[in-house]
């Protein structure tokens, strides 16, 4: 189960946790998406709140409903999520980041890009 918060609906903080999934390969592109009365089960969260949930990522371009088979990861949908993740992270996440690096008066060559995270 999720951790909820009430900084924004459940259903956006569903599908904003099934589209880290995504870009995991979890399901990968072409592959059906687990049932709503699944996800419901295994989130803890009424049905119509998963479906909607899902009805978010099918107007986002990543899912489409396959009449009487349920929903399918579109291809480029792991693409199209790493570019808006990118793009948000540069724009609102990186610049934060930047100036407190620059406070801590940490540099590039003091970051270590290879390093292990630890278990």
């Amino acid at each position: 189960m999720a951790d909820w918060n009430n900084q924004s609906p459940i259903y956006l903080q569903l599908a904003e946790h099934l589209s880290q999934a995504l870009l995991d390969g979890q399901p990968q592109e072409g592959q059906a998406m687990p049932s709503v009365r699944l996800l419901a089960a295994e989130y803890g969260l009424n049905p119509l709140t998963v479906n909607r949930a899902l009805q978010a990522m099918v107007e986002a371009g990543l899912l489409e409903s396959r009449r009487g088979l349920g929903m399918f990861v579109l291809p480029q949908a792991s693409e199209r999520l790493r570019a808006a993740d990118r793009a948000r992270f540069l724009s609102q996440e990186w610049p934060l980041l930047r100036a407190k690096l620059q406070r801590l008066g940490i540099s590039a060559s003091d970051l270590d890009w290879h390093a292990k995270e630890s278990a």
